[in-house]
């Protein structure tokens, strides 16, 4: 398998660099190829401006999405974009890594889903009719491949959890799972979230990597989120609203969108030791 993980954090010697470095021993080792983009490291770029489009003449107003579309088509994204749409057309598993901040990914990572998911590329793909809606939420570019998201939290698993304070983490990651990867999409595995992550000793730091291990050594069998394909008929098209009475009973919110019967992944992926960790940050 050819994997591309998308790396942000600042730190090489935080928690995330760690785990990044777990997750690379552990696919090579399977066999697997493995690419990193290290965000960071390479100075990514993250606001979308003029100087994504170099073709734009200078005295048209810029439409990112119009902009986007025509230099896609063109052939004309800089170089960075083109590198890492090569990349994600190379790999059949994608993993974004990331901590997460403000109950998102950081501002260089949603700036590289901005600049490389183009327009032509990610999303206005497909045919838009009253029989389909485009080739998205299950359909698209990269269909046929798998992704997933190691994210790590300061907040306890249960602040997390669905009587949480800060919401349920399959909430929270949905706009990412979904809005970001299913839409022109990849099968979406659940994610493995570190909670506590800043207050992990050694022991609790083993425990963390030894799950990590094993989540990389079932990639291509963990099945994923059951999301619902867009144009599999359990929407009105042209509308997009779910068909009343597929969901389970009392079912709301984001969980409309999953398949019935679909367990949530708030799954326990750290020991929440209350110790500080010597050498790591999150």
């Amino acid at each position: 398998m050819k994997v591309l993980i998308v790396f942000a954090h600042p730190e090489p010697r935080s928690l995330n660099g760690a785990l990044r470095d777990v997750a690379v021993e552990a696919l090579q080792a399977q066999g697997h190829d493995v690419r990193v983009s290290d965000l960071y490291a390479q100075s990514w770029k993250s606001d979308v401006d003029r100087a994504d489009f170099p073709s734009l003449p200078g005295d048209a107003r810029l439409a990112p999405a119009a902009a986007s579309k025509l230099a896609f088509e063109a052939g004309t994204l800089t170089a960075d974009v083109k590198s890492e749409i090569e990349k994600l057309l190379w790999a059949d598993m994608l993993i974004l890594q990331f901590p997460l901040w403000w109950f998102s990914m950081p501002a260089i990572l949603k700036g590289w889903v901005d600049r490389v998911f183009a327009y032509g590329f990610a999303y206005g793909v497909g045919e838009h009719s009253e029989k389909r809606w485009g080739d998205r939420y299950g359909e698209g570019t990269l269909a046929g491949k798998r992704a997933m998201l190691i994210v790590t939290a300061g907040g306890w698993q249960e602040h997390y959890s669905a009587r949480g304070i800060n919401g349920p983490i399959d909430d929270l990651l949905f706009p990412i799972n979904h809005g970001i990867l299913y839409y022109p999409g990849y099968d979406v595995l659940p994610p493995f979230v570190v909670y506590k992550s800043d207050k992990l000793d050694e022991a609790g730091f083993e425990a963390v990597a030894a799950r990590l291990r094993e989540r990389m050594s079932t990639l291509a069998t963990t099945p994923p989120i059951a999301y619902r394909r867009q144009n599999g008929g359990d929407y009105l098209i042209p509308d997009m609203q779910l068909r009343s009475g597929l969901e389970d009973p009392g079912v709301s919110g984001f969980a409309l969108h999953v398949g019935r019967s679909q367990t949530r992944h708030d799954e326990p992926d750290t020991l929440g030791s209350a110790t500080e960790a010597s050498a790591a940050v999150a």
